[in-house]
């Protein structure tokens, strides 16, 4: 199993070989998700310690859901599975950058292939879909399964 470092000096951590992430105080790191080949963000999500662990074990994304309050493996229920190309960690290991491959081709729970489906426009006004339509039908892949988004 990976073992992290401890975080010993500003120069280890930014200018070392150690991975010594650093986890905000509800235990959580930001990670964005890109497609490895067009470079489009697809989602940003976040991994607790046991999600990064995994991710780097297995080559598939791992994230923790703070709506569920639980580990998730990307892809477990809707088949539409991360495979990780690269890894990055910025210069303070305090965010992670995965480059990915999604079979299925879609990663937003809604349908849609990016979770950025929708742009603001510039002095405000109403959301811009960016997508034409979605890639799959939620109904079909999640079934009767509760909604993550909470209000």
């Amino acid at each position: 199993m990976q073992n992290f470092k401890p975080r010993l000096s500003v120069e280890q951590v930014e200018e070392g070989h150690d991975l010594s992430p650093k986890f905000d105080a509800n235990g959580l790191i930001p990670v964005v998700t890109t497609d490895a080949d067009s470079g489009e963000v697809l989602m940003m999500g976040v991994m607790n310690d046991d999600a990064l662990r995994l991710s780097i074990e297995t080559g598939e994304a791992h994230y923790y859901s703070r709506s569920r309050q639980c580990l998730w493996h990307k892809g477990a229920t809707s088949g539409l599975v991360q495979t990780i190309v690269e890894m990055r960690i910025d210069d303070d290991q305090d965010a992670v950058w995965l480059r990915v491959r999604i079979a299925g081709g879609a990663s937003c729970h809604v349908g849609y292939r990016s979770c950025f489906y929708r742009a603001v426009p510039r002095g405000g006004g109403p959301l811009v879909f960016t997508e034409s339509e979605k890639a799959f039908d939620p109904i079909e892949v999640y079934g009767d399964a509760p909604n993550p988004t909470r209000l």
